[in-house]
């Protein structure tokens, strides 16, 4: 595998993360927690979320994504490749991945490192699909200020194209507003 083909597939790796960044891996759903050490210890306000992404390869550098996202979180979002694939169990590429997401109300999330792990599909060289893709929202600005949240997400990287898509579904829980 080519220098240039392992970027490209990190790069739609990286897509992937950012779409499954929000949901759990235990089918998607967080539950109602408390919320962290604030002024006080209230409950959190949950909310389902999803929708779809789509982002082009290379539209930053060659290891940074960029595109639109739809539904519940529409908006913007990049991902950035941390490091070169690794082989993962099966024939699979797993790759890790800074999410980057604004809002089209102008409010960021943020996201620990997510981790793509891909399978090829049959009979292509280019097409990659999404095996797992969990990714875990942090925290943010504006109405995102202290939420939590996971994400789950499904899709399929064209390398050929040099573009993703993918459907992400999950949760966003919110702090208590004081």
């Amino acid at each position: 595998m080519t220098l240039g083909r392992i970027s490209r597939i990190a790069i739609l790796a990286s897509v992937a993360v950012l779409l499954f960044a929000l949901v759990s891996p235990g089918g998607g759903r967080l539950s109602s927690s408390k919320a962290a050490p604030r002024s006080g210890n209230q409950d959190r306000h949950c909310v389902p979320v999803g929708g779809m992404l789509m982002t082009n390869f290379g539209a930053i550098d060659q290891f940074t994504t960029m595109g639109t996202a739809t539904g519940d979180l529409r908006g913007a979002v990049s991902g950035t490749l941390l490091g070169a694939p690794q082989p993962g169990a099966g024939g699979t590429l797993v790759f890790r991945v800074q999410h980057h997401w604004v809002t089209e109300s102008g409010d960021t999330l943020t996201f620990d490192t997510a981790v793509a792990t891909t399978a090829p599909v049959q009979n292509s060289q280019t097409l990659f699909a999404i095996v797992t893709y969990p990714v875990h929202i942090t925290g943010g600005t504006g109405k995102f200020a202290g939420a939590i949240g996971d994400i789950k997400n499904i899709g399929e990287v064209d390398l050929a194209a040099q573009a993703t898509v993918f459907r992400y579904s999950g949760q966003v829980c919110f702090a208590e507003q004081d």
